[in-house]
């Protein structure tokens, strides 16, 4: 099955005009990677250089995986049930444009700045660990494959939270219902990032494979399974009505 990367960039572009102009997106996008930084970062600085060893037992650093997992499933659950609310979603669904290149511009229009947001909140936590924080302690928390697992789980992470927010805004009626919803759905993946965090789950590399692998699986099936749950008649009638 060929995708048209002209119309999925088209529908990319719109949707990222549509968020420019929608201050709860925007709020959203800063506001709430904020509020996942404030507490590891607290936690760090005030730790005594003592503490050094005890990092080696958990990951800190894993808890900021928590602004993937949630952030993007609570923006992208705008992209259908917020535009048949407005009414601006029954033009786009009479074009000729299939589901599967109307939900991958969507989505990407939602992945690009969520995984760009998360970097740039954990360049700040790295940046700020590195000038504030006792020198052992930033010594013990900054490791090469710590950051190596930021880069490479954040956009996974993104993308599948991303699809779990779309599937519930094909089928909600109400934003604020679907937005409750994608952070209901997003607190399993928020709750393991927690636990590897505190060292209860062991931050191994057979862990990360698995994860890795898991999630390239599930980002897979997710797009497919969403653009089977993309209804374009009963969304229309439901914009109509």
């Amino acid at each position: 099955m060929s995708v048209s990367r002209f119309r999925v960039r088209a529908i990319y572009r719109r949707e990222l005009r549509d968020f420019r102009r929608n201050r709860t997106v925007v709020a959203t996008m800063a506001l709430m990677p904020v509020g996942i930084l404030i507490f590891p970062l607290l936690y760090v600085l005030a730790l005594p250089a003592s503490a050094a060893g005890t990092l080696r037992n958990g990951d800190p650093l894993v808890i900021l995986l928590g602004i993937p997992a949630l952030v993007p499933s609570v923006v992208s659950t705008y992209s259908v049930v917020g535009e048949r609310q407005q009414g601006t979603l029954e033009p786009v669904l009479g074009t000729p444009i299939r589901s599967e290149e109307l939900l991958l511009g969507k989505a990407l229009a939602v992945l690009v700045p969520a995984v760009a947001v998360s970097y740039l909140v954990f360049g700040v936590f790295l940046a700020l660990v590195g000038l504030f924080a006792q020198s052992g302690v930033a010594a013990a928390l900054i490791r090469g494959p710590d950051i190596a697992a930021q880069v490479i789980f954040t956009p996974l992470l993104a993308s599948w939270s991303i699809w779990v927010g779309m599937a519930i805004s094909t089928r909600a009626g109400d934003i604020r219902v679907a937005q409750q919803m994608s952070i209901l759905a997003s607190l399993p993946a928020i709750a393991l990032t927690t636990l590897i965090a505190l060292g209860t789950i062991p931050a191994t590399l057979g862990l990360a494979v698995g994860l890795g692998a898991a999630l390239l699986v599930a980002n897979r099936i997710g797009w497919r399974l969403v653009s089977a749950l993309f209804d374009r008649e009963r969304l229309i009638v439901g914009t109509k009505g």
